[in-house]
């Protein structure tokens, strides 16, 4: 163009749509951002490892997954799975049972003993972690893929930190967790266990490393005083539960009481429960403001778990727990002032977690937060120079999904710092609803249920309480999925345009248009199943001399 034109957009709408050169829209391939994708904490891309799973491409399906999140068989079993919350599938019958499908490829790639890809240059920079739970091995694991020397400080005997010590094995097989962790640590990481790291600027001058990523898990737990309680067993879950784990299981008598509503109190009842107990929960408000995911709540339940909802402890008098029974008035919790008294031999407190951040405290310019968690800015640094954190000791919720985010976010920010270049993280594409879907194939197609042990012979032992789908089952759900937002070459707009104006480009290179056929009719658009077509409104050159001419 001369300095005589210029563009700009014109309403054409007293042209009839579709009318050759006077096309008033046309359509134009997109890529959009499924709801899934977007939900995700690890930021998987799950659209792009479900379209392999689809084309029974496993292995390259579980190398898309593992780009991201190095875990997938610990995930599809322990990862509360937002993605399916967010899912458009439920507008049509029930979302994609995304963590089944996860599980499913991690499990064979540990079955067939599939090996991660990634380059193997050394970039000559040394990193150290503070804690092996699953922010540290997750940063670690991007650290490594990026070529840095990575070292791993673990305070306790083994790696895996609240996957090991939190999440109780008839939920997390230990066998699946520790071959999952022994394959991040195979590619080149290395390992310093039982090692409590007291100062933290000593040992990354004495290590030479470049750069310190703090990610030690919330393993204090939260206390109050009850009146009386020196004349109870007592002792906190998180300890409780690692006992467990370690082999030392506490003697517990024949009643015990787990005092709190979140999913580790769901945890302890249920291995209470396996251990001989009788057990129940005492929580001071009701299921629907529990903390405790409901399906937690649901299998402690059916388990043979009570739940003695809307009570409180105010005193204990050897083994009589004196509770006040609490109500709900708009919103509220409120005392009634009246009491009863429940039984037990033990006491066991859920109560919370918090991060032990003393020895964070000697470094200079670390900023905490009334809450005692640290702070850092949008690259996850901490006020010093070179020190990055992120997992439980930072502010933001606490699950083993966001956790490995927060590795793989620090090992991007931290692999820019040693780099020296910022890295940038890509712009979001617009999420695609289901309200913008165009699904003509609909199907009633219901999610495959993953099959359970029967309850009254998962609470005898710590088998694992819920099963993975076959082959034939995964493919199936994964071919479930509506490709929100991505064309999957369906044909659709080929099929449809009456002016052969669509050009097939060939498996995987998806279409263009012809744009000197296309009328603009947007039929290709409405038959567009997932969104991938979108309809913009045509550009129009002004020129002076030469009058209207079409862009």
């Amino acid at each position: 163009m001369t300095n005589n034109d210029m563009t700009k957009p014109v309403d054409l709408q007293q042209h009839a749509k579709g009318t050759g050169s006077l096309r008033t829209q046309r359509p134009v391939y997109m890529d959009f951002l499924p709801p899934c994708n977007n939900a995700c904490p690890a930021g998987e891309n799950i659209q792009a490892w479900l379209g392999l799973a689809q084309e029974e491409r496993y292995e390259e399906a579980w190398q898309k997954l593992v780009e991201e999140n190095p875990l997938p068989a610990v995930h599809g079993r322990v990862c509360y799975h937002p993605c399916e919350s967010a899912c458009n599938r439920t507008a049509t019958d029930s979302p994609v049972s995304i963590h089944a499908i996860e599980r499913y490829l991690g499990d064979t790639a540990l079955e067939k003993k599939w090996k991660i890809r990634f380059n193997q240059y050394r970039s000559g920079k040394k990193v150290l972690i503070i804690g092996g739970g699953p922010s540290g091995l997750s940063a670690a694991y991007h650290l490594r893929r990026s070529g840095h020397e990575v070292t791993i400080f673990e305070a306790g005997p083994m790696l895996g930190g609240m996957l090991h010590f939190g999440i109780p094995a008839y939920r997390l097989p230990r066998h699946i967790l520790d071959a999952e962790i022994q394959r991040i640590v195979d590619m080149g990481i290395n390992v310093k266990l039982n090692y409590k790291v007291d100062d933290i600027a000593k040992e990354k001058a004495d290590g030479g490393y470049d750069a310190v990523f703090i990610a030690i898990g919330a393993g204090l737990a939260k206390k109050i005083d009850i009146p009386g309680q020196a004349a109870v067993k007592m002792m906190d879950a998180v300890s409780f539960l690692r006992d467990v784990e370690t082999g030392n299981a506490p003697k517990l008598g024949r009643k015990v009481a787990i005092y709190g509503g979140g999913n580790t109190a769901m945890d302890a009842a249920r291995t209470a429960k396996r251990l001989g107990a009788e057990a129940f929960i005492i929580y001071r408000r009701d299921r629907e403001n529990m903390p405790a995911h409901d399906f937690e709540a649901e299998e402690a339940l059916t388990e043979g778990v009570k739940i003695n909802w809307l009570r409180t402890i105010k005193a204990v008098e050897e083994n009589i727990f004196q509770v006040e029974i609490m109500e709900i008035v708009d919103g509220k919790l409120t005392a009634t002032g009246k009491y009863e008294t429940l039984e037990a031999d033990a006491l066991i407190m859920a109560l919370g977690q918090d991060t032990d951040t003393s020895f964070v405290r000697k470094l200079e310019g670390i900023q905490f937060k009334n809450d005692g968690t640290v702070e850092i800015d949008h690259t996850m640094m901490t006020g010093h120079k070179g020190v990055f954190a992120g997992g439980d000791m930072v502010p933001s919720e606490r699950t083993v999904t966001i956790a490995v985010g927060h590795g793989k976010k620090a090992a991007r920010y931290i692999d820019g710092y040693l780099k020296e270049v910022d890295y940038v993280k890509s712009d979001k594409h617009p999420i695609i609803g289901a309200e913008k879907l165009h699904v003509w194939y609909k199907t009633i197609a219901p999610q495959r249920e993953q099959e359970m042990l029967a309850a009254e012979e998962r609470a005898k032992n710590f088998e694992e309480v819920l099963g993975g789908l076959t082959t034939e089952q995964a493919l199936y759900e994964a071919q479930r999925c509506l490709s929100c937002g991505n064309c999957f070459e369906c044909d659709g707009c080929f099929g449809s345009c009456p002016e052969d104006a669509v050009i097939k480009l060939g498996k995987g290179n998806r279409y263009e248009y012809d744009y000197n056929k296309c009328t603009g009719c947007a039929v290709c658009f409405e038959q567009c199943p997932c969104h991938a077509i979108e309809m913009v409104p045509e550009m129009v050159v002004v020129h002076k001399s030469e009058g209207l001419q079409m862009v």
